[in-house]
């Protein structure tokens, strides 16, 4: 296989530079969407997803937040540094950053619970669980959700990896 460097032509790394987009915004769309499922699960009295259908607002919070990550996630990737000097695979997907992906997810899917956790026992006369009586509510707490991700996901995309 052919390595990537200072010969390649200017529409092949235009090429994969789309490519590097698309496939890191599926794999971070489909972690989202993940973490959506985890939330619902680790959050049982809290039924994000279909709550969130109860409302148009709630729906517009939601697609609003999913935009945003998105866009951190596109964002990331187009700034981040790339795999150059490899082959074709290595300059689409880098092992190393794909593990660093996988890990802020987990750490931030459960450091956000535990933190929210945390900050609704120290303050009993905030009575996060009453997000569930209304959908909008539950939309915004979504749409915060998303873009926390978004902001996590980001940072592993363009931190430096040695």
């Amino acid at each position: 296989m052919e390595a990537i460097g200072p010969s390649t032509a200017f529409y092949v790394v235009v090429l994969l530079w789309i490519g590097r987009v698309i496939i890191w915004t599926f794999i971070c769309t489909l972690l989202a969407w993940l973490g959506i499922r985890v939330l619902d699960a680790l959050t049982p009295h809290i039924q994000e997803r279909e709550r969130i259908g109860e409302n148009p607002i709630s729906v517009g919070l939601f697609i609003g937040g999913f935009f945003i990550l998105v866009g951190l996630v596109i964002h990331g990737v187009v700034t981040g540094p790339a795999v150059a000097g490899g082959g074709v695979l290595a300059s689409l997907i880098d092992p190393k950053r794909l593990g660093l992906v996988a890990v802020s997810f987990l750490v931030a899917l459960l450091l956000g619970i535990a933190l929210l956790r945390i900050v609704d026992k120290m303050t009993p006369k905030i009575p996060f669980l009453s997000v569930e009586q209304n959908p909008v509510a539950v939309g915004v707490y979504v749409f915060g959700y998303l873009i926390f991700f978004g902001l996590i996901l980001h940072s592993a995309l363009t931190m430096y990896l040695l």
